[in-house]
């Protein structure tokens, strides 16, 4: 939240492309001097201090997709596009559906409803899943290691897990810090890619508790492709 509050110091980071879960509209953003717009914005929401932001720069144009089912709520299909690549990214910001208590339900049913979007060779899903193994249950067929299987038999892969040659549920980088808590360490963002994208992924990094707990409870996951 506070999104406009937080522009500066992501910028340190040079992004192309920033999703972003819980941010405030973009009409709502008032930078102070200096700190460039984004260049193209998409923003999906009810709360008008909190719902799904997907911000560009260096020439990204963003087009939201005609195949969007509002029952996934933000889980958002985007047409990403500028002079050198196209691709569909997926903006995710995991809720529980009303007669649920998974997060993971909504993103395996948009798995299946979205199957031919997730054919495309170029896809990318990005954002705050709220699931983990860790929280897997038996007998429960929306768990997240069922959610990462189906996503893998799809070509679709976590560059995190990839570039770091771990396993799911036993990440060494923690993405959240429940209540901002050193000892409450969870990871629950991801950035999934298909063949295209991890056969050019260059780096995956999370940001270090101690640069980023000012600014969220959340602690970016960053990720570079080669695309030129």
């Amino acid at each position: 939240m506070s999104f406009r509050k937080k522009l500066e110091v992501i910028l340190e980071e040079k992004p192309d492309i920033l999703i972003i879960p819980e941010s405030e509209n973009p009409e709502k953003f008032k930078l102070k001097k200096g700190i460039p717009e984004p260049e193209d914005s998409f923003w999906f929401g009810d709360n008008p201090n909190k719902g799904i932001g997907v911000y560009t720069y260096n020439g990204y144009k963003i087009q939201i997709l005609k195949d969007h089912n509002r029952d996934f709520r933000f889980i958002v299909p985007l047409l990403i596009s500028n002079q050198e690549i196209e691709f569909i990214l997926f903006a995710t910001w995991c809720q529980k559906p009303e007669k649920s208590d998974n997060y993971g339900t909504h993103t395996w049913n948009a798995i299946s409803y979205y199957a031919e979007l997730l054919k495309n060779d170029k896809v990318i899903i990005a954002g705050d899943l709220n699931s983990s193994s860790i929280w897997d249950k038996p007998y429960r067929e929306a768990n997240h290691t069922n959610i990462v299987n189906r996503l893998n038999e799809k070509g679709i892969k976590s560059t995190y897990h990839i570039y770091n040659n771990e396993d799911q549920g036993k990440e060494k980088s923690a993405t959240l810090y429940l209540h901002r808590k050193i000892d409450r360490p969870y990871h629950i963002d991801f950035c999934f890619a298909s063949d295209y994208f991890i056969k050019k992924l260059e780096k995956v990094e999370v940001g270090e508790y101690e640069k980023w707990t000012n600014y969220s409870d959340h602690k970016p996951v960053i990720v570079d492709f080669k695309i030129k």
